[in-house]
């Protein structure tokens, strides 16, 4: 999933909501794709979803006439750190995500990506000094309640829930710092990451440990990652563009979700006692979240 990189405008467009739309069905049914590939390591799954992006990513710049903003932010040392931290970021977000997945704990990944909005609501709050509301301090505080209940019932942290909500929350925070389009933002990202990802698959398939080449509904799969990872981050970008800020807010919901379906009607997990608390205080804490953006949008209709 993705954060907004560039400044919504006022009013909601047809084909702003269809790409936004778009984009978070095809995140939905992104656990589908990555449990076909759940023999495969996370890091060898990620280091092909960089590798295979570029091209795809690097296409759509070449369409667009926009690579002289790429130039521009390589040669920029402070964009190209600011690059480098939401690389990192992004890489250990879909290494979690497809270990979540393959592992049998898709029910955390779609735990993190509900939680996301709210601590980003938190982050906000600590870092950059923005007031909270009550209606936000009770959609907080109930989403805090929530992540206890899995704790003191699991008796441990829900790790992967957390680490997907602290990685992409921070990400979306310093992505907003890089003064540069979302699409050449995506490219030089992947750009940042794709020597060490080259090095790593190059050094799999010389220890005959890699899966590219091994078999060929393996290599199609991991061939096809960078369209399954590229297409829908960048129509969303797009989309971000041409609906408002508060309409994506709400639109976010729709991939965690179908991942939370998907993890109960397909892949068969159980909701334990720790979940069946946890989740409604959750979703309570969304509604809660939700309810003044609604309203916002209709007074301003």
């Amino acid at each position: 999933m993705a954060d907004v990189a560039t400044s919504p405008q006022n009013e909601d467009t047809p084909k702003g909501l269809a790409l936004a739309v778009t984009a978070y069905v095809l995140w939905g049914f992104l656990p589908l794709y990555m449990k076909a590939l759940a023999h495969i390591g996370p890091v060898e799954i990620v280091a092909h979803r960089i590798v295979w992006s570029v091209p795809v990513a690097g296409l759509l710049l070449v369409a667009l006439g926009r690579t002289g903003d790429l130039k521009a932010a390589l040669q920029n040392p402070k964009m190209l750190g600011m690059a480098c931290l939401t690389a990192a970021l992004i890489s250990v977000n879909w290494a979690i995500y497809v270990w979540a997945i393959a592992s049998g704990n898709a029910l955390d990944a779609a735990l993190g990506y509900y939680i996301n909005p709210l601590f980003s609501i938190a982050l906000g709050a600590i870092l950059l000094r923005e007031p909270l509301n009550r209606t936000q301090l009770a959609a907080v505080g109930l989403a805090a309640l929530g992540v206890l209940v899995l704790i003191v019932e699991a008796g441990r942290l829900p790790w992967a829930a957390l680490a997907l909500t602290v990685s992409w929350g921070f990400y979306a925070f310093f992505k907003r710092s890089l003064p540069i389009g979302p699409n050449q933002g995506f490219l030089l990202e992947v750009l940042i990451l794709l020597i060490p990802a080259l090095v790593y698959i190059t050094w799999l398939g010389a220890k005959g440990t890699g899966h590219f080449g091994a078999a060929a509904g393996d290599t199609m799969l991991l061939a096809c990652a960078g369209i399954v990872t590229a297409v829908p981050l960048l129509v969303y970008a797009n989309g971000a563009k041409l609906v408002r800020l508060s309409t994506m807010g709400i639109l976010q919901y729709i991939a965690p979700t179908m991942i939370f379906i998907t993890a109960i009607a397909v892949f068969g997990e159980q909701i334990d006692r720790g979940r069946m608390i946890a989740f409604p205080l959750i979703w309570a804490a969304l509604v809660v979240y939700t309810i003044p953006m609604i309203r916002q949008m209709r007074g301003q209709r």
